[in-house]
């Protein structure tokens, strides 16, 4: 696997997974503001990639989709140049497989430098916890 892509399988789609991801039972949560970040461990399934992402920003925070779509393209990229941190340590657990969703939480928009910091504390503490 590419160490700095973010292909179709990496993402976390459809409902029946997403909605297992923000289940209360079994999900944990870890926040830096402006970004709070949700995951759970399941089954790794043969094919599939160690760690599956999804991004969200509500339109409660942002009505206009240009800065809706602004925000979730410095998430992408901030996990993308950072996902090393969180795929490594999911590797060294034989068998299992990781869901993390990245939520935006502020109502402003943050420099891309910011961004880049936030999600690599928040991979940094999930690995840790893991």
């Amino acid at each position: 696997m590419a160490t700095h892509t973010l292909n179709k399988q990496e993402r976390l789609c459809g409902l029946r997974l997403t909605e297992q991801l923000f289940d209360r039972a079994g999900s944990r949560s870890v926040a830096s503001f402006p970004i709070r970040a949700v995951w759970r461990e399941t089954e790794r399934h043969e094919g599939e990639p160690p760690v599956k992402v999804l991004m969200s920003v509500s339109k409660r925070h942002f009505k206009r989709a240009v800065k809706r779509n602004r925000v979730k393209r410095q998430l992408r990229e901030a996990y993308r140049l950072n996902k090393q941190i969180i795929v490594e340590a999911v590797e060294q657990q034989s068998g299992r497989a990781l869901m993390v969703g990245f939520v935006w939480l502020a109502d402003e928009l943050f420099p891309s430098e910011v961004v880049a910091e936030k999600i690599n504390k928040l991979l940094n503490r999930i690995a840790e916890k893991l």
